[in-house]
């Protein structure tokens, strides 16, 4: 039996195949019939699995505070990509960015030097990325902090990190249970035990 019919496409189906070298940024706006919040990570399209509603929970939670706390120079965003160079373009869950980097309705991406916080919620088959892959991505192109969102009992622990531009990698800045409190990079005071409140 065939892979492409287990997942109810016909026979026929093509999967993309990727050029010498493979993909670039721009071929993720241009490549037709991609599922959304597909990444690009080396070169290599990266297909992610459904969210759950831990996580979907979560990216509202902070995508709300954020937005509620951050001053008039930033702005958030939820599942926007970053152009990190030509063979990576991933897609935090919430990214926190400079106000002017704005572009429109139908921009995509934003720059690295734009963004001040990236944030990944982490899900099982997302783990070595997010805790691998991606922050050392982040952390080369200068993303000044990234906070990584894992499960214990279904609430939120963050894991804040700040770059340390000596070594253009990120050093851990505490492990948030319950509550955020950070006062960079601007005043941040989250209630974590929030994430399944309506309102």
């Amino acid at each position: 039996m065939s892979a492409a019919r287990d997942y109810g496409l016909d026979d026929d189906y093509e999967w993309p195949r990727p050029p010498v070298g493979g993909w670039t940024a721009d071929d993720l706006d241009e490549l037709p019939n991609l599922p959304p919040h597909t990444e690009l990570i080396d070169g290599s399209l990266v297909f992610v699995s459904p969210q759950t509603n831990f996580h979907s929970r979560v990216i509202r939670l902070l995508d709300n505070a954020l937005l509620a706390q951050v001053p008039d120079e930033w702005d958030v965003i939820r599942e926007m990509t970053i152009k990190l160079n030509e063979r990576n373009r991933p897609e935090p869950d919430v990214l926190v960015f400079r106000a002017g980097a704005d572009a429109g309705p139908d921009q995509t991406w934003y720059r690295p030097e734009d963004v001040v916080i990236a944030v990944e919620v982490v899900s099982e088959e997302s783990q070595e990325r997010d805790r691998e892959v991606k922050p050392r991505k982040y952390a080369a192109a200068g993303i000044p902090h990234y906070w990584r969102v894992e499960q214990n009992d279904g609430l939120p622990v963050v894991y804040v990190y700040e770059l340390d531009p000596m070594t253009t990698s990120y050093v851990p800045m505490g492990i948030f249970h319950d509550r955020l409190k950070l006062t960079v990079p601007f005043p941040v005071d989250i209630d974590l035990t929030a994430v399944n409140r309506r309102r």
